[in-house]
Parts: structure tokens; sequence; C-alpha cells
């Protein structure tokens, strides 16, 4: 049992439900193959070990060798290697994350959204989008799972779950050193270090470094935006205490020091009395990865990110294991926003944040010969003060008019508190039922201060909105499952599951009436699968079919009211909640291994995300509905195909060739993509489909101690969109960023 523990909290095997097991070519036919003295592969996705292809529902896993394969630094590199996984640098900002699963998501970093999907490091839920583009290093896997989980994970899992779990020290002396240099003056450093340091007691320490040049410069001053300068470190400890008693402790601390995030505008911008001051073509030019700062803009986006975490493993009998998270974060962000991506200042921004976290989960698993029972009980206190400044000097009348300046203060306070439960029968050696369900309290209290300055006729009196807030709300969310074994090789599964994200208020309220609180969120999802493996274990086919009912999607949108004071025309940020969303798709994952020295796989996915129901009083000429618009980050089609060969070398080593081709199909890029009251797209907020080609090489010695790789991405040098934001009632702003362009990296690795 204790093997057990240790396993849960870092499990030492690659665990993938997906068919796509990132191993080597032959590791992986070996691990498939009919020796019935093969390595059983483990998850622990449902909080509890299992078999891979045991798990009724949709999982992919990927060790660290896995990672390195397909070239993923962070976690933004996942792109294509899950089905129906929309995953990417968030908007205008370096470190943020944008996670879409099966069409749900949510992409504003603004500190009073909540995320879709649930973000993880060893168990700890990280609260917000920012401080999520971490580099992933000394890690033991990462488990994506899809659709709701509220019945196994603390919070806000109404999309689905990515899991970081970090590498557990042991005894075993080990090391692992990495250097590496690339275009755009690129450079990487790695370095961990583990083993025992008493008897019953091992710790570690993981050390990164990187810098890179920008992406996009400046052509009139050379001046870079899109760089990278970041820098982490991580100590943990494990201390086995007793054969039935094991604590693990670790901290981490990440600091990011980039240059602005710098997009392309797709719109003429104009005067907030619609008066054009900077004109964009009908026909937008091609990106070519330059643009323009507003002069005296700070060029920078600063981070500072750590945390600690407790966890306490007891064994209190051999069916019963009882285990405590205790965790405290603190995110400190400071980043400067370009948002017309112009030299014009009308959307330039400050947004400073200093965010922490404190949360509590306790756990009781119970186990016997036909019975699995999950518990927990999930706390969470979380704190956030932000100051924000927009400074939109030539927003009023256009350059060397007026000033305006807005000042916003504001402190936000979250307590959540759940309990899950979630529990599988056999009925039958073959045939299983799993039940669970989740109760949710969740309260939140908001201060928030707004303030203008400006010489400008009508606003030189500060108004000085201020207003106090709180709602509550509470949810109960089941779930069940029933899984069949229809032979060794055949896994039959059903599965109806609830998520729930709780409602919040208006972070862009900057109006009197615009502070109303918004609904939680609501998703019932339908998935049915099947897992299979054929020809001795050395082909793998899984196959999944769901159907998602969303309710209540909170969605930011953008419009233009009248001051009744003044007159004046006023911007407006707003979130409605779009009545309705139906999503439905079907996701493939292949993986083949014909030969031990070779593996063939493939990931497909596909999405249809339609409003059944989007109100919007604005949208006269469509009876106040915007239904018809397309939901944004829901490619119809996802595809990725890979392969990889091992060559053996004799007393030379190994060569490793792989390479991979993915495809996403057309995508809007913003909820709000169609103009107010028409449904006529705006082309410049959808990306078209596209290919982006990548792959490696890595030469490895005899006894594994050293390699050598050279790693290339986006090998066509496409040009593609990632996101894109609409603002068109601050100026008329619309604006689109960018995938990185062809990239390559050269990396030696020694290990001991």
């Amino acid at each position: 049992m204790k093997t057990k523990l240790r396993t849960f909290g870092a499990a030492a095997v690659l665990a993938s439900v997906s068919p796509l097991a990132f191993m080597t070519p032959a590791a992986f036919a070996q691990e498939q193959g009919a020796s019935a003295n093969r390595e059983v592969i483990v998850v622990t996705a449902r909080r509890t070990e299992e078999s891979l292809q045991d798990v009724p529902g949709a999982v992919s896993a990927f060790s660290e060798a896995a990672l390195e394969r397909i070239d993923v630094t962070d976690p933004s590199g996942l792109q294509g290697a899950v089905p129906n996984l929309n995953i990417v640098q968030g908007r205008g900002s370096s470190n943020a994350t944008n996670i879409y699963i099966r069409g749900v998501g949510q992409p504003d970093a603004l500190q009073t959204f909540d995320p879709a999907v649930g973000f993880y490091v060893d168990d700890v839920y990280f609260s917000r989008i920012r401080g999520t583009q971490l580099d992933l290093f000394d890690i033991e896997r990462i488990e994506v799972l899809r659709g709701p989980q509220g019945t196994l994970y603390g919070k806000n899992t109404i999309g689905g779950a990515l899991r970081v779990i970090t590498r557990r020290p042991s005894q075993e002396t080990r090391g692992q050193f990495q250097v590496g240099l690339g275009n755009y003056s690129l450079w990487e450093a790695r370095a961990s270090v583990s083993g025992g340091l008493a008897e019953n007691l091992a710790g570690s320490v993981a050390l990164f470094g990187t810098g890179r040049d920008g992406f996009v410069t400046n052509p009139v001053t050379g001046e870079e935006y899109n760089d990278r300068n970041a820098s982490a470190a991580r100590v943990a400890l494990a201390w086995d205490a007793a054969p039935n008693f094991t604590v693990d402790w670790n901290a981490d601390w990440s600091r990011e020091n980039n240059a602005l995030v710098m997009g392309q505008p797709i719109n003429t911008l104009t005067t907030l009395f619609g008066v054009p001051i900077f004109p964009v073509p009908a026909q937008v030019p091609a990106y070519d990865f330059t643009g323009v700062a507003t002069p005296g803009l700070p060029n920078s986006t600063e981070m500072t990110h750590w945390g600690t975490a407790l966890t306490m493993n007891w064994e209190l009998s051999d069916n019963l294991t009882l285990r405590s998270i205790t965790a405290y974060r603190e995110l400190e962000y400071e980043d400067y926003i370009d948002i017309d991506a112009t030299a014009l200042e009308t959307g330039d921004v400050l947004v400073a944040v200093d965010q922490d976290q404190v949360s509590q989960e306790f756990q009781l698993n119970y186990e016997t010969e036909r019975l699995t029972v999950v518990s927990g009980l999930f706390y969470m206190l979380e704190n956030i003060t932000s100051h924000q400044e927009a400074f939109a000097d030539d927003l009023l009348t256009g350059p060397g008019g007026f000033t305006f300046l807005r000042t916003i203060d504001d402190d936000l306070e979250t307590r959540s508190w759940a309990f899950y439960v979630n529990a599988t029968y056999a009925l039958t050696d073959r045939l299983s039922v799993t039940a669970g369900v989740r109760y949710t309290d969740e309260q939140k209290d908001y201060f928030r201060t707004t303030s203008t300055f400006s010489n400008f006729p009508g606003l030189t009196v500060d108004p000085a909105l201020a207003f106090t807030i709180r709602d509550s709300w509470t949810n109960t969310s089941p779930m069940v499952s029933l899984d069949y074994r229809a032979s060794d090789n055949v896994l039959l599964y059903g599965r109806v599951s609830q998520g729930f994200k709780s409602g919040g208020f208006n972070g862009r309220a900057n109006n009197p009436g615009e502070q109303a609180p918004y609904n939680p969120e609501t998703v019932t999802s339908y998935e049915l699968g099947v897992k299979t493996d054929w020809l001795d274990n050395t082909l793998r086919a899984n196959f999944t079919v769901f159907y998602n009912d969303y309710e209540d999607f909170q969605a930011r949108v953008s419009g233009l009211v009248t001051d009744p004071g003044t007159g004046l025309p006023v911007p407006q940020l707003t979130v409605l909640n779009a009545g309705s969303l139906e999503i439905s798709g079907f996701e493939v994952e292949l993986a083949w291994s014909p030969v031990p020295e070779l593996m063939l796989d493939a990931q497909i996915g596909y999405l249809n995300a339609e409003y059944g129901e989007f109100e919007d009083a604005r949208f006269t000429n469509f009876g106040g509905s915007r239904a018809f618009q397309t939901p944004a980050f829901s490619p119809e089609w996802t595809t990725r195909l890979g392969a990889a060969y091992d060559f053996d070398l004799a007393e030379h080593g190994t060569l490793r060739l792989a390479g991979s081709a993915r495809y996403r199909s057309r995508m809007a890029l913003a909820v709000d993509n169609t103009p107010v009251n028409s449904n006529v797209e705006i082309e410049g907020l959808f990306q078209d489909a596209y290919w982006l080609y990548d792959a490696n090489a890595v030469w490895t010695n005899r006894n594994g101690n050293y390699s050598v790789g050279l790693y290339g991405r986006n090998l066509a040098d496409e040009v593609y969109r990632t996101d894109g934001q609409d603002f068109s009632s601050v100026g008329n702003i619309r604006t689109v960023y960018y995938g990185a362009p062809r990239t390559w990296r050269l990396v030696f690795t020694a290990r001991y």
C-alpha cells in the first residue's frame, strides 16, 4: 500500500489513456508486447491507481520523455497533441494561458474572470490563467482530462482539468543537466539533482533559466517585443516517516521580465466620436512580425510567482487512506499592454495585480476488491488586489488633443468550499458502475473604484464611480458512468457528468449599472467511448463521442452607450450570460508500432459548437439575439499525425527521428466576431485553416548518459493567428495575436 501512496503523488510510469503513449517507438512496442512480464501502465486521473485502458473517460498523459519527444517546453506546446484542446499563450500577456477543451473555456485574463479548465500542479489548484504559462522541467508527467471533473477535483473543472505532476525525490541519486541554443538568440539551461538525505528522507533541487530575443520588431527603432526572459527554481522533500505515513513538501519560485506582447491592428482606429485617426486597409496587410508600440509606454511585462505545498498520506488500514494537501500561493504581475497595437495612445493600459490564495484539501479513499471510493473536502480563500491605469490621450479628438486617464482600484475576495465523493463498484468481473456528486458553495466580495481625469469639457469633474458588492452561489453536480470490459482488449463506457463555475462581477464596470453580477455557468456532458488494443497489443485505437449542453456561458462583450448627463458616447464593456451552447463531436486516438523501432500515431478531433440562445438587446435586427455568431476557439477539426523511428547505431548509441503535422480548421478568435446588430463576420477575428510541421532528431549514447537533439517547430514558417480581442467601443480597437514563426533549438543533455 505504501508504494501506491507514493505513485499517487507522482507516478513513476507513464500513464496515457490517450493511445498516444509518448515513449520511444521501441519502448512503446515493449510496453504493448505480448510478454507476460510487461509492465502495467498506471494512471491516477481518478485520484486512484488503475490501468490506463480501464478509465471510463477521455484522458491524455505525457511523461517527461514524451514532452521532450514532441518538444513541449510550456503548456501551450500541447496544442495538437490532445483532440479538441485549444491551448495558446493568452492575448496581450506573456504569462497567461488560454485553454479551451471541447469548446469550453475562458480566454480573458482579467482578475475577476475564473478559468473554466482547472489547472493543477501536484494537485494544487491555480486560480488564475496568468502564471500558468510556466516552463516545464523536472516533472513526472502531464495529464489532460476532457469533460467536467468536479466529482474528483478542487475547483472550476467545468471544461476539464490539466494536471502537472512533478518528480518525487527518491533514495536513488540522479541528476540531469541541459543547455540549449537556438535562433532569435535563444539560450536555456536546466539542472536538477535528487537523492537520499537520510535513511527515509530524500530531496531534490531543480533550476531553470532562459532568454530569447523578441519575435516582433519595431522597424523604426529596432526595439523588440514578444521576447522571453525567465528563471525558476523548485525544491522538494519526501519523507517516508513510517510504513503507513509519508510527507511531501515542495516550494517553487518563478520570475519573468519580458517585453510587451504586441499584436496587429485589424480595424481603422477612430476617436470616441468616430473620426478616423489610424486607417487600416480593408484588406489587412500580411503580418510580417513588425509593430510599433506607443512611445513612452514601458516595454515591460513582469511577473513573480511562488508557492509551497505540504502533502501527507496516512494508510489508516489496508483499505482506508487519508490524504491532506495544504498549499499557499502568491502571484504578482505588472503588465503594460498596448491593446490597439499602434503608436497612438487610444488603448494603452497598466494592469498591476497582487494575488494570494490558501487552500486545504482532505481526501479519504476506501478500496476493496470490488469497491473504490474517493471522497474529499476542499477549501480555498483567494484575495486579489489590482491597480489599473488606462491611457487614452488620443481617444477623444486624436493626437495633440485632450488628455485622458482612467484609474481603477479593486479588491476581490473569494471563499470557496466543496465536498465531493466518487464511488466505483464492480457489479461483475467485467461490468462496473461509477457514481459521484459534488456540492459547491462559493462567496465573492468585490470592491471597485473608478476615477477619470481629463481636461475635455464634460470630463473635467472626477465622477469617481465606486461600489461594493457581494454575492454567493451554490451548486450540486452529479456524475454517473457505466463501463463494460467486453474482452481483455476492449472497454466500452458511457458517462454523464455535470460541471459548474460560479458567477462573478464585471471587472471592467466603468459606468453606473454595469456592476451587476453575472450568473454561474453549467455544463451537462454526455460521453460514449471505446478503448481497444489489437494486433498483439501493438495497435491501440480509442474512440469517443460526446455532447455538451453548456448553459450561461460568461461572455465579455463590447458596446457604446450615451451618457444622459453629458451626451457623450461612453464605452461599455459588459458581461452577458450566453443562454446556451450546444457542443457535440468525436475524438479518435491511434497508435501503432508495426515493428519495435517505429511508432505511428494520430489524434483527430471533430467539434460542432453552436449557440442555442444568446440574447443581446442591441441586436434588434435579429430579434434581440446574436445566436447566429460562431463560438470562439472551437475549430471544427483538429488533427495531428506523427511518426518516430529509432535507428540502432550499435556501440555508437541510437538516433531517433520524429516528426508531426498539425492541422486546425477555421476558428473564431473572439466572442464578439460580428459588428453590433450585424451578422457579417469580422474576417480579421477568424483564423483560416492551416497546417504546422514539426520535427526533431536526437542522438543518445549507448548507456543513455548523453544526448544531443535538434528540434524544429513550424518548419514551413506558417503565419497564423492564435487569439484576438474586440474593444471596438474604445476607438474601434480590434487586435489579433500570432503564433511563433519558425524556430529551432540545439539541446545537449547529460544524465546520471
